[in-house]
């Protein structure tokens, strides 16, 4: 790498966050040099060839609410560039092994409607104060708490009422064990078990998602929303390295800020930081196999073959049970899976007449067995017939995680536990939570807030950062 240039701006890590605070420092008419490990941009949001010629998988994030729903992406031209999102008739379908199931519909009525009458009215008015309201609740909370005063100080105040709370106390006001089933499936995205304050606000916010922007899916793809960002950025003039991995501050060439999208671990290490992040712990990790299949899966649940994503668990209890197995460091037994089938709503991710699925459950943190079996028993359960059409597997546990995205420790697909103040704390207590002890350095990956998902948000509150702070210094 040449030294011999000054430019205003160099970020570590291709992932989204990284390419989105590239992006906007460039915006910004900064000089910007980004440069990634791994030959191909993303991170998280990549699609690769995993299984068999013609069938493109993402090998993490598929499926995005938030990223369609992100302030951050909003604000950059992305369809511009390339980006489309693609909207399954339902956006997920929650199977019960009678053949039914309840529903995360747009529509609040159809989603209450596969409830029971008491918990349908219930339904509709825990989220009827937000309806119409998603731009200022995702500004007000896709962003550290702390900072700023909220633009919607009541819905704000009556969100963080609602959503402080486990999803085990939001769970009692339902009845029926659909309803409580599809709420401990939304919230178990957090990764940590139901009894934990925050639970709540994790299943609220999915739920409100899927009423206001859809859990759609990128056509082609979760690369399309790397290739974007990044296209948009070299628009901007910023420049990609691909290929390069970092080991030191001094590689890199000198700049006036480096953003790092990357674990604490790994910045602490690269930038000289010490024991800085010595608290910072990692949480589990999931047990991922894509498959390559050779007709679409076999739900006896009608609605779950119209949905992009379905949740398998079904009930709160074995939710429950295998999120606790998870964080206590136990094997899983019966998993609770997020299922993705990307194929009922873009054929071109596989050849004619075939389909792309995936699924993952929650293992201990770098978990060295194999769930296999498991996961696919209870694909079974819901929907007989399933292995008959699997034509090709790849199979990534914790170790394999890792090593496809070293951001991932131990297979920890959130870049941190969600576990006591660390929740909304990260990566540490701090006003700022995205500078360091080093006043150039700074930090953008889903170890920062609002924490993982493919939004961009962490790498768009950086971004604000390193402008903050070359103005003052600049001053």
């Amino acid at each position: 790498m040449s030294r011999t240039a000054v430019v205003d701006v160099v970020v570590v890590g291709a992932g989204p966050n990284g390419l989105t605070a590239a992006a906007e420092l460039a915006r910004a008419g900064l000089s910007v040099q980004i440069y990634e490990a791994a030959d191909t941009i993303g991170g998280g949001a990549r699609t690769q060839e995993l299984t068999l010629p013609g069938f493109r998988h993402d090998p993490c994030s598929a499926v995005h609410p938030m990223g369609a729903g992100s302030p951050a992406f909003k604000a950059l031209p992305l369809r511009a560039h390339g980006l489309e999102w693609l909207h399954p008739e339902l956006p997920m379908a929650h199977p019960f092994p009678d053949g039914t199931a309840a529903v995360l519909s747009r529509s609040v009525g159809e989603t209450a409607a596969s409830f029971g009458a008491h918990d349908a009215v219930r339904y509709r008015r825990l989220v009827a104060p937000y309806i119409g309201h998603w731009n200022t609740m995702a500004a007000d909370l896709l962003r550290p708490q702390w900072r700023g005063v909220p633009i919607d100080p009541y819905r704000f105040a009556r969100f963080g009422l609602t959503g402080l709370p486990p999803v085990a106390l939001l769970a009692r006001r339902f009845r029926d064990p659909k309803a409580r089933g599809l709420l401990a499936g939304l919230a178990a995205h957090a990764i940590t078990p139901l009894s934990s304050p925050l639970t709540g606000a994790t299943a609220l916010m999915f739920a409100l998602a899927a009423h206001a922007v859809g859990w759609p899916i990128a056509r082609g793809g979760s690369q399309a929303i790397s290739d974007a960002l990044a296209s948009y950025l070299t628009e901007q003039g910023g420049v990609v390295h691909t290929g390069v991995t970092v080991r030191k501050l001094d590689e890199l060439p000198p700049a006036r800020a480096y953003v790092f999208d990357t674990s604490p671990t790994a910045l602490a290490r690269i930038a000289g930081l010490g024991d800085a992040y010595r608290n910072f712990s990692y949480g589990p990790s999931v047990f991922k196999i894509d498959y390559a299949l050779d007709g679409p899966v076999p739900w006896t649940a009608p609605d779950a073959r119209r949905a992009g994503t379905v949740h398998i668990g079904p009930t709160y209890t074995e939710i429950g049970d295998a999120l606790n197995r998870a964080v206590s460091g136990r094997p899983p037994q019966t998993p609770f899976l997020i299922t993705s089938q990307p194929t009922v709503v873009d054929p071109s991710r596989a050849p004619e007449g075939k389909h792309v699925f995936w699924a993952y459950g929650h293992v201990p943190h770098d978990w060295r067995g194999n769930a296999t079996d498991a996961v696919e028993r209870q694909i079974e359960r819901f929907a007989p017939g399933f292995r008959d059409l699997v034509l090709a597997r790849a199979v990534a546990g914790p170790a394999e995680l890792a090593a496809h995205n070293v951001n991932y420790v131990g297979g920890d697909i959130a870049c941190g536990a969600f576990a006591g103040l660390q929740t909304v704390l990260r990566p540490k207590i701090a006003w700022n939570p995205y500078a360091t002890v080093r006043p150039n350095v700074f930090l953008c990956s889903s170890a920062t807030p609002p924490g993982p998902g493919v939004h961009g948000m962490s790498g768009h509150h950086a971004a604000r950062s390193v402008l903050r702070s070359l103005a003052k210094r600049a001053r």
